[in-house]
């Protein structure tokens, strides 16, 4: 017996992003996807290698992108108390931040693109819906943070383009290593 999927319009429409919110958006999705299409073709086994003298894997390296943006978008609504506490983290909160940055036993790398991929919706969700890119809350205390500054949501999301186009050039690195492939040139 088969079965024929239907699918049925939305019954309402978000309204268009536009302007900053477009051009913010815009440049994240194509940070995205710059690292996700290093991770084209392959295996979990190939995902999970590590293919330099670090730590870093591609899947990992994905996981650990998503996990960011996940708190930075949490940051937005709640403030410091959304961030760990990076001025006491314990050797379990250790342990807990590399595991983001290994492909583990019984995870997938579809799984884990899965998972970014439901982050990047919440995002670019929150950042479309936002009254004002201007709400601001402190950072929380860490040894690389000035005592006291604030960071609007703006500055989360241009923080978000950086960070995910920096693991975007790390992941190209990883590709290259592991199978000469790349993402550009």
């Amino acid at each position: 017996m088969s079965t024929t999927a239907t699918t049925t319009a939305p019954t309402t429409t978000a309204p268009a992003v536009t302007g900053e919110r477009a051009d913010l958006l815009a440049q994240l999705a194509f940070q995205r996807q710059f690292l996700r299409l290093t991770t084209r073709d392959l295996t979990d086994e190939q995902a999970a290698l590590r293919t330099t003298a670090g730590e870093l894997c591609l899947g990992g390296l994905i996981k650990h992108v998503a996990s960011v943006e996940r708190s930075w978008v949490g940051f937005i609504f709640e403030g410091p108390s959304a961030m760990p506490d990076f001025m006491n983290l314990t050797q379990a909160d250790l342990d807990q931040r590399a595991e983001d940055f290994r492909l583990l036993p019984g995870e997938t790398l579809a799984g884990v693109l899965a998972a970014y991929e439901e982050v990047a919706a919440r995002t670019d969700a929150v950042v479309a819906s936002l009254p004002d890119l201007d709400v601001s809350h402190p950072l929380p205390e860490a040894p690389w943070s000035e005592p006291g500054i604030r960071w609007s949501a703006r500055r989360v999301v241009l923080h978000l383009i950086a960070e995910t186009a920096q693991h975007a050039g790390h992941a190209d690195i990883l590709r290259e290593s592991l199978d000469g492939a790349k993402s550009m040139g």
